[in-house]
This record gives C-alpha cells, sequence and structure tokens, in this order.
C-alpha cells in the first residue's frame, strides 16, 4: 500500500511539474513570442530546475508544441460549448461556434502563439495536424452535420472546412489588430447563412 501511494505522489509531483511548465511557458511565448523566450526562463518562471524541463521536453520547440496543443483544445472546447447551446438548426449552431471561436481567440496571448509564432516555428504542415484533430475537427463536426440534415449544400467537407477555417483565422488576427468583431461576425454569419439550403423554384 506505501509504495503504490508513493507511486501516486511521484505520479502527481511529474504531472504538477508538467504544468507548472506549460504554463510559464504559456505565459513567456504570449509576452515575448517564440524567439526570444529561453529555456532557462521558462524552468526560472515555473519555479523548477533545467534539469527538471529536460526531463519532460527534449527542448524549446517540445515545449512550444506542447503550449500550442493545449491553446488549440482550448479554443475546441469553447467552439463545441458554444454550439451545443445554440438553439435549433445546424447554421445556429455554426454561427454559435464561430462567435466561440471568435471569443476563444480574445485570450490575452493566444494570437500571437497559434496564428503568427505557430506556422513560423512549426511549419504549416505540423500546424495543420494539430488544427485538424481539435478546432478544425469541430467545425468540420458541425459542418458534416448540417449537410447531413441537409441544411447545408453538400460540398467536398475538407475543403470547406480548410477555406472556412482560414476565413475564421484572418478574422481573430484582424480583431486583434483592432477591427470590430461585431463587423467580422456579421459577414460571418452571412457566409454560413448563404451556404444554407436553397429549395429549387417550382
Amino acid at each position: 500500500m506505501q509504495q503504490k501511494n508513493h507511486t501516486r505522489t511521484d505520479k502527481s509531483r511529474t504531472e504538477a511539474t508538467r504544468s507548472a511548465l506549460i504554463c510559464a511557458a504559456r505565459a513567456l511565448f504570449a509576452e515575448k513570442g517564440y524567439a526570444e523566450t529561453s529555456t532557462p526562463e521558462i524552468a526560472e518562471t515555473a519555479g523548477v530546475t533545467r534539469g527538471a524541463l529536460y526531463h519532460h521536453f527534449q527542448d524549446k520547440l517540445a515545449v512550444f508544441r506542447a503550449v500550442i496543443t493545449e491553446e488549440y483544445m482550448a479554443v475546441a472546447d469553447e467552439i463545441a460549448a458554444s454550439a451545443e447551446a445554440a438553439p435549433g438548426s445546424a447554421i445556429a449552431a455554426l454561427q454559435h461556434g464561430s462567435r466561440g471561436y471568435l471569443r476563444a481567440m480574445d485570450d490575452p496571448g493566444r494570437v500571437r502563439i497559434m496564428l503568427l509564432d505557430g506556422p513560423a516555428v512549426l511549419g504549416q504542415i505540423e500546424l495543420n495536424k494539430i488544427d485538424h484533430e481539435t478546432s478544425a475537427g469541430a467545425l468540420r463536426l458541425g459542418l458534416t452535420e448540417a449537410m447531413q440534415s441537409k441544411e447545408i449544400k453538400k460540398l467536398p467537407i475538407e475543403v470547406l472546412t480548410t477555406q472556412l477555417s482560414a476565413l475564421f483565422d484572418r478574422a481573430a488576427l484582424a480583431v486583434s489588430q483592432g477591427d470590430s468583431q461585431a463587423d467580422h461576425l456579421e459577414v460571418l454569419d452571412s457566409i454560413l447563412t448563404a451556404l444554407a439550403q436553397t429549395q429549387p423554384p417550382k
């Protein structure tokens, strides 16, 4: 029993150290950017040794990968929660999901980490893979459900997801630089509404 408790304590301590490193790195990447952040700074901010950092992560790139994956997961959760709270139609769920996305991207430093440093540091191919498994996955699911219910036109799902994801990213970037979020939401709502399946004239 004592051995089991000891093992559990060690595991909890390990998880706490990893979480502290990710949290510290996230704050530094958001404030200074990837290039200006060093591993000694991350370790110092987390309150751990450099040896502890390298026990969990091979290098700064690995830390950044962990940070950005958590950011994408947080955004995906916000999109899903917003879509689930939408009344009625699949189009409404997509529109609420777009609001959830922009709201999630308002989190300080998130645009810098995901949309500016992300592509430059990880490369678009790896970033697309993370996006595909998280926030783009939430969008793909919403679009698939809307097509299945015949609320939007049947279109190539991967192409549609990619193009709408790019549109949402550009909106988030523009809003972070001072554009009106309300204006961007109005345009996004109109685009999603335009996808609605229309009945041919009788």
